[in-house]
């Protein structure tokens, strides 16, 4: 069994800062993309950022310059959001590929953390 936590989420308001960790628990072997996802009122769940094993990031461009994503050698993954503004309010997902004894690579998700960011 993997599971994958979240925590961080909260309300803040814009200007201010956040951060978001998952944390990867559970009977794995290897882990390669970690990313996070936002998914606003109303719509559907987009890609924000990820990072692969080798610590390439991958941004979407309305949080360059304002989001961080990083992690550690073995299962936590954090984003540190600066400058927040509204349209940053949703809840954030983690999402992690990994690969457990004697299985192939797929696709793991977290419950979620709600972020509200007040004008």
């Amino acid at each position: 069994q993997v599971q994958l936590v979240e925590s961080g989420g909260g309300l803040v308001q814009a200007g201010g800062s956040l951060r978001l960790s998952c944390v990867a628990s559970g009977m794995f072997v290897e882990i390669n993309t970690m990313g996070w996802y936002r998914q606003g009122p109303g719509l559907q769940r987009d890609l924000v950022a990820t990072i692969g094993s080798g610590g390439t990031t991958n941004y979407i461009d309305s949080v360059k310059g304002r989001i961080t994503i990083s992690r550690d050698a073995y299962n936590t993954i954090d984003l540190q959001k600066n400058t927040l503004r509204p349209e940053d309010t949703g809840v954030y997902y983690c999402k992690v590929e990994l690969r457990r004894p004697y299985g192939p690579w797929r696709d793991y998700w977290g419950q979620g953390t709600q972020v509200t960011v007040s004008a």
